[in-house]
């Protein structure tokens, strides 16, 4: 088990009600310093709550939680110069072009890294003098990205990074998010896009109903799931029923479509070599199918975020907020655009 001073975050049975609903249960998270950490759940898990409580906009009801060693709620201020947060749904200030939305950004983080700036928005392929009003939703996400990525900060806090970017930006991110971690930056990823965190996450976390219900490296999530197996038989058999060194799905024609054991992938090797093979395709469970594996029969996604937004939309309005800022913005009165909400 990791020590206080090798985790970026810590959450010990976390808990944060609004009324009688209970958005987070119980909900214990490490992320260990200079890993990339994958956040998984569905609408209404958890997620966005949890990561709400870590950037100090939201006060816990009951646990613990640790930020870099602080406490998010007490010391959001000082905590935000060491991060850079991303949200799903970034708000720009309207009159500011987006050079001066990341200037401003990074001067708000500790500064920036000139160079890299430059280069994240030639990668990017953005137009960092348009104004922030005439951005589309993708445009809004490369600012806050760019902003974060060529921030000085030990710690990205991700939650949904890529909504509203193509493909090739996606894999521009990719590639990024890649660099950062060879550099041994923290990286907390909450994504919808299962490809994207299991080529990036060192680890995951899966939440269900505001517990983590699994958690490890996707070699220990894997553990003894079955791997799917497709392949082409030279001379199929009269039925499925015969290759009990399987778990058949589909016998179409010579087309195989099966699962086997772990322990038992030897045996079916040789068992379907009898056969004779023209084609064969052995796949390990992939994060997505080890993710549904928790949630198989349960079809009331989004229903907490549901009753979240609804009796807290002030909360999901901060979540809108550009990288992190809103905590200050919320002690100094300022709204999503800047404006000083106190004059």
């Amino acid at each position: 088990m990791s020590t206080s001073t090798d985790l970026a975050i810590r959450t010990s049975g976390l808990v944060k009600t609004f009324g009688s609903f209970r958005a987070l249960d119980g909900l214990d998270l490490e992320v260990e310093r200079g890993e990339v950490h994958g956040f998984l759940g569905p609408n209404g898990a958890g997620k966005s709550t949890t990561i709400r409580v870590l950037l100090g906009l939201l006060r816990a009801n009951g646990g613990s939680v640790e930020l870099l060693g602080g406490d998010p709620w007490r010391e959001v201020v000082a905590l935000h110069r060491r991060l850079a947060y991303v949200p799903g749904d970034v708000v720009l200030w309207p009159a500011l072009s987006g050079g001066e939305a990341i200037d401003l950004l990074g001067r708000m983080r500790g500064g920036l890294d000139e160079d890299r700036r430059a280069r994240l928005i030639d990668r990017f392929e953005l137009d960092p003098t348009k104004r922030g009003r005439t951005y589309s939703k993708g445009n809004r996400q490369k600012v806050a990205i760019v902003a974060a990525l060529a921030s000085n900060v030990e710690l990205l806090i991700l939650d949904e990074p890529t909504s509203g970017l193509d493909p090739l930006m996606e894999e521009v991110f990719q590639q990024e998010i890649a660099t950062e971690k060879a550099k041994g930056r923290t990286i907390l990823l909450s994504s919808h896009i299962m490809s994207e965190v299991e080529a990036l996450a060192d680890r995951v976390s899966i939440i269900r109903a505001g517990r983590i219900v699994d958690r490890g490296t996707l070699a220990q999530l894997r553990g003894g799931s079955r791997v799917t197996i497709t392949a082409t038989l030279e001379r199929p058999p009269a039925s499925a029923a015969e290759l009990t060194f399987v778990h058949p799905h589909a016998l179409e024609g010579n087309r195989l479509s099966a699962t086997c054991d772990p322990d038992r992938i030897t045996e079916a090797m040789a068992g379907l070599a009898t056969y004779g093979l023209a084609d064969l395709t052995v796949s390990p469970a992939s994060l997505e199918e080890m993710f549904l594996r928790h949630y198989d029969g349960d079809h009331r996604e989004g229903d907490l975020d549901n009753k979240d937004n609804k009796d807290n939309k002030k909360d999901d309005d901060d979540n809108d907020s550009t990288a992190g800022s809103a905590g200050r913005r919320r002690r100094s009165g300022q709204n999503s655009t800047g404006q000083d909400l106190t004059r």
